[in-house]
């Protein structure tokens, strides 16, 4: 079921987490943070909005990172139901796709609830004062990468990077709905 974020909620405060990454290592906010602001990604194994952008999303991240923008990807899907997106799959697609950034188990949904996580991709956007800037979406892609589109999260994580603030106006990212153990 395809889902899509709501507005950029500006300002809003980033939540602490401590989660298990595919690495063994456990990770909070503070591990990922960049000190011109903090992409946090909530992302999957399975879903084809991800398949679809999996590359560009590491070559962004790798990107920003020059820009001093630190990232984090966050995977808080039913692995029960699921199980395409448990922990040791996650391994893999992390391996596989050449990830330079923690991919991190949201085992109990309390980050994503947190957060206010609606699909995958879902993209948070913040500040070097963990503000909300950015609840966009990465480009025009949706299950069908679009060649040479514009790089509409590279450019407001830059903008906020820069700035501290996130441009007015977003498209909402869309993709698969999260896969919640009891929805709310």
């Amino acid at each position: 079921m395809a889902a899509e974020t709501p507005v950029c909620d500006f300002g809003r405060k980033a939540e602490d987490f401590s989660l298990k990454g595919t690495d063994g290592k456990t990770y909070s906010l503070a591990d990922v943070q960049g000190p011109s602001g903090t992409l946090v990604m909530f992302i999957c194994n399975h879903c084809p909005y991800v398949k679809a952008v999996i590359g560009r999303i590491v070559e962004e991240v790798d990107a920003l990172r020059a820009h001093g923008i630190g990232a984090v990807a966050i995977m808080s899907n039913d692995t029960d139901a699921y199980p395409d997106d448990g922990f040791d799959n996650m391994k893999r697609f992390a391996a596989e796709h050449g990830f330079t950034f923690p991919y991190l188990l949201d085992e109990t949904q309390e980050v994503a609830r947190a957060y206010g996580a609606v699909c995958t991709p879902d993209f948070f956007g913040f500040n070097a004062d963990l503000c909300l800037q950015y609840r966009g979406r990465l480009d025009a892609s949706k299950r069908e990468p679009i060649p040479d589109a514009p790089r509409e999260l590279f450019h407001a994580m830059v903008r906020v990077a820069q700035t501290g603030q996130g441009p007015t106006d977003q498209i909402a990212s869309m993709g698969c709905s999260i896969k919640w153990r009891n929805p709310a």
